[in-house]
């Protein structure tokens, strides 16, 4: 009896997720008129221009471009700075260093629109609003919380053998974390990747504040400007051919990399 319960709740909500994307795969290949008049039934004909409107006359190609490139250039200097950070706070203490963990996890916790404001004039002030790399620095910085965080304690469960037979090989504190720790947390900071890269491509308020112009919109400001059209036409094929455009990177992302998510994530519960 419970394992028919466990399976019936697991099969509902399968389909509690699976319904929804389902639904909304097959609505942006049909006409927009069709998905007013029958919403549920199969494409008659397949729509595929909705994706060509989506994409060339509503900018979202631009706004994928960019939303790469900021996503990739914020991890590429958040990952190195979050994993530098978390290894001196984990491997070496010293006065003062719980104070800094602390403040890294009181970061975690501050809600971004307290500092909209003050945030705006500083990116104004030394020319990065509007910026493509005014943006990176700004997700860095408030990505950096939760990576140090998860990384510390990443770095606190790796033998400290394996640092002290680098050391007697002659390796010196910059080459041992290099050369031998850093490879050993690769899952750790694989996992805080993908994490960081599904927040920061989904992210909507900051881009919002810093990024006005429509040649520097991200993929959700160009996902929000195409729905708010919708009061004034009719085009729902190219919405939700948009909506896949930008739900399809998150799941490849996932897809890709869920073997070593899944296996982080169990090594973490059995060392717990």
């Amino acid at each position: 009896m419970n394992k028919a319960l466990r399976q019936t709740a697991f099969a509902l909500l399968y389909i509690s997720i699976l319904g929804p994307m389902l639904w909304m795969f097959i609505s942006s290949i049909k006409p927009g008129y069709e998905i007013v008049s029958s919403p549920w039934s199969l494409p008659n004909p397949v729509h595929l221009i909705n994706y060509s409107k989506a994409w060339n006359e509503n900018g979202l190609g631009h706004a994928f471009t960019n939303s790469i490139l900021i996503c990739v250039g914020a991890l590429i200097i958040l990952l190195p700075a979050g994993a530098m950070a978390a290894y001196v706070l984990a491997r070496y203490p010293f006065k003062g260093s719980q104070i800094i963990f602390g403040t890294f996890l009181g970061g975690m916790m501050f809600p971004f629109f307290l500092v909209m404001v003050p945030l705006f004039f500083l990116m104004t002030q030394i020319h990065l609003f509007d910026t493509k790399i005014g943006l990176i620095l700004v997700y860095v910085g408030f990505s950096l919380s939760f990576t140090v965080f998860v990384l510390t304690g990443f770095f606190q469960t790796l033998p400290n053998e394996l640092a002290e037979a680098a050391m007697l090989d002659g390796c010196n504190d910059h080459a041992t974390f290099w050369k031998v720790m850093l490879p050993l947390a690769k899952p750790g900071i694989l996992v805080v990747g993908v994490f960081n890269a599904i927040g920061l491509w989904n992210e909507y308020g900051l881009a919002l504040v810093l990024m006005p112009s429509p040649q520097n919109r991200t993929l959700p400001l160009g996902i929000a400007n195409l729905a708010s059209t919708q009061q004034y036409g009719s085009d729902w094929g190219a919405l939700f051919a948009g909506l896949v455009i930008a739900v399809v990177p998150v799941l490849a992302v996932y897809w890709l990399f869920r073997n070593e998510i899944h296996r982080t994530m169990m090594a973490g519960a059995l060392k717990g």
